[in-house]
This record gives structure tokens, sequence and C-alpha cells, in this order.
């Protein structure tokens, strides 16, 4: 069923012409539906806040339990902000205050830039905890994605993220690890997911832990883990949000970053991505570049148009199932709940009553 469109943010009209259904609030009052509330804390930073919205939305949207969904945006203030994105927040963007008033039934927490080794260093990390604390003790489900996952680990179970050697940046083949488990078990048990960090959360240290894990990548490690009781905490290591040309935007950022000098060395293809031919249309404009920057001539145009509409996106598919069992599992739970106190008569340790 669709998102319900219950204020003017633009990610509703970008969706809807898309072809995503985007119900009217006028409409969605006069329908006997359930609603569900779905909070998201966007971390991102400017050049992706408004794209994340998208990439989130569109997930919860196309989930297929019977219901209404209303996605709540917000941020941390601590987060630094441009004028425009500034903007765009305090027009849209609900404040933390009135999420915790009003409740959700689920939550999404997206990665974030950072400049510190230690994410407790980040201006960020004291209301970021405050969000998990509230979380876990009054919402039926929190998912993290990347970076969040990385300061949950951290904040809750003092596994800290390890510095890779090179960036983790591709899109990666992962194995279900559990196909009983109800987030996995009707999705196909070999998936891709694109990753794009500089540090990993070690399989180790997720059983540290004690969490339980649900896909991994013999290349870029665990994708997919749940806390304990297999529910209340839904981790992500990499992004199944992504775009399509998500990667390909990222590319061309490093690139430009190249060419003003904000990077000593040009960047590498993103590994399992890009096909045969638009890697030699890429290295032969590398070489434009270079000779343009060595020459100091007018640098060419990147050519993504010549390269977006011949690349493939094979993990939405995945990623919209797995989010769809998460949001069916919360509609679930949130139907019991309703009928008692919360959480009353579910066993918090295992509120989907798996065989642990």
């Amino acid at each position: 069923m669709p998102l319900v469109a219950h204020n003017a943010l633009p990610t509703f009209e970008r969706l809807r012409q898309s072809g995503q259904t985007i119900l009217e609030t006028g409409r969605a009052l006069h329908q006997h539906i359930r609603e569900l509330h779905i909070g998201l804390l966007n971390m991102m930073p400017d050049t992706a806040l408004e794209a994340t919205e998208r990439q989130f939305f569109r997930l919860v949207g196309e989930s297929n339990p019977i219901a209404q969904f209303y996605v709540h945006p917000f941020t941390l203030d601590e987060l630094p902000r441009g004028e425009k994105a500034r903007q765009h927040i305090d027009t849209y963007y609900e404040p933390f205050e009135q999420i915790r008033k009003d409740g959700l039934d689920a939550l999404i927490i997206t990665g974030a830039n950072v400049t510190h080794p230690d994410l407790a260093q980040e201006p960020f990390w004291e209301p970021l905890g405050q969000v998990i604390d509230w979380a876990l003790e009054n919402i039926t489900s929190t998912l993290c994605s990347c970076l969040a996952t990385h300061a949950l680990l951290q904040y809750r179970h003092g596994q800290k993220r390890q510095r890779l050697d090179t960036k983790r940046w591709g899109v990666y083949n992962h194995r279900v690890l559990d196909r009983s488990h109800p987030l996995v078990n009707d999705v196909n048990t070999l998936f891709n997911v694109p990753h794009s960090r500089f540090n990993c959360i070690t399989r180790r240290q997720f059983e540290q832990a004690g969490l339980h894990l649900l896909a991994e990548s013999e290349e870029a490690g665990v994708h997919l883990a749940v806390s304990a009781d297999r529910f209340r905490v839904i981790y992500f290591q990499g992004h199944p949000e992504y775009d399509l040309i998500s990667l390909l935007k990222e590319y061309k950022r490093e690139v430009q970053r190249y060419a003003v000098g904000e990077r000593a060395g040009y960047p590498p293809f993103p590994e399992h991505f890009f096909p045969l031919r638009e890697k030699a249309i890429l290295d032969e404009y590398r070489l434009h570049l270079q000779h343009a920057l060595q020459e100091g001539l007018e640098q060419p145009e990147f050519p993504e148009k010549l390269i977006a509409g011949s690349l493939d996106n094979t993990w939405h598919d995945t990623a919209e199932g797995i989010v769809a069992n998460w949001i069916g599992l919360v509609y679930q739970i949130t139907h019991q709940e309703r009928k008692r106190p919360f959480m009353e008569g579910i066993d918090p340790t295992n509120p989907l009553g798996l065989k642990l």
C-alpha cells in the first residue's frame, strides 16, 4: 500500500513522478486501513540528504503489508549543514521532541559522514545515543544503515569499527546464513548489496555482541544481522537502499576531487559494478582529464550520460523483499501491541516467537 504525502516534502512528488503510488492525506483519512508511522533519522550530508530520503521512502512504500505509511524524517541539530539543507530541514523535517511525543512504530537510522577515527568524538554522538536509547525502549523495531550500525555496535556493545586497508567499494555477492529467519526466508539465498565504507565491523565483533547473522559476503563481510531477540534491531552494513546510479555518482565525485587536488591518486573503479565497455570509456576519459590537467586545458565533461544507461541494478529486488518482511513483522507485532499496553504479553527477548 502507498506512502501518505502528509506534508509538502518534495520527495513525495519525485517518487510520484517515478511511478510510485503516493496517497494524499485527505484520501488516506477516508480509507479504513491501518497506519504505520516510521521515523527516518537522516544523518547523511547535504549532498545526499534528499537522495537518501527518496531511497528509504521508496523501499518503505514498495513493501507489501496492507497499511498506509507515514514516514517522518528528522535529523540531529549537531550535524553541520549548509543554508540550503538547513532550509529544507526547517521546512519539511520534524523535531525529535515532536517525534518522541507522538511516537513511532518503527525507525530507520541512516549513515553519516564522520571526521574522527573514534565515533564517540563526533558532535552527534550524544544526541544519537539519546535517540537510540529512546528507540530501544519505545519502538517496535529499529533498522540501522552502515554508519548507524557501526555507531550502535559501539554505543550499546562496546565494539569499535575497524579501519580497512582500502575502501570497500562496489557491489558484492552475499549468501543467506539462516534461511529460517522471517526477514530472509523468501528472498534469494544469494544476492548482491552495494558497499561504500572505509571501516567495518567484523564477523567476530558481531558475534561478540551477541547478534545473530543473516547474510554475509566472502569479500565484503557481514551485511545483515539482527539483535539477540531476532528483531528489535536490524543491522545493515551495506547500502541496499542505493539507486542504480549511486555508485556512479560517488565515483564521479571522487574523480572531481582528484581534479581539484583534494585527493592524491586517481580513484579506482567500484568493484563488480562497471561493465567492460563502460570501464573503457572511463579509462579514456581519465587520459583526457589527466592531459588537460597537465597542460592547463579545459577539463573534459565526465561521460555520465554514456555510462548510466548501461548499468544494472542487481540488488533492489532483494532489498525490497527484506524491507517488506521487516515492515510486515512490525505490522504484526504492533497489531498485537495495540490490543494491550506496549509489549505486554509478548516475550521481549523473542517477540517473533522464533525457535532461538
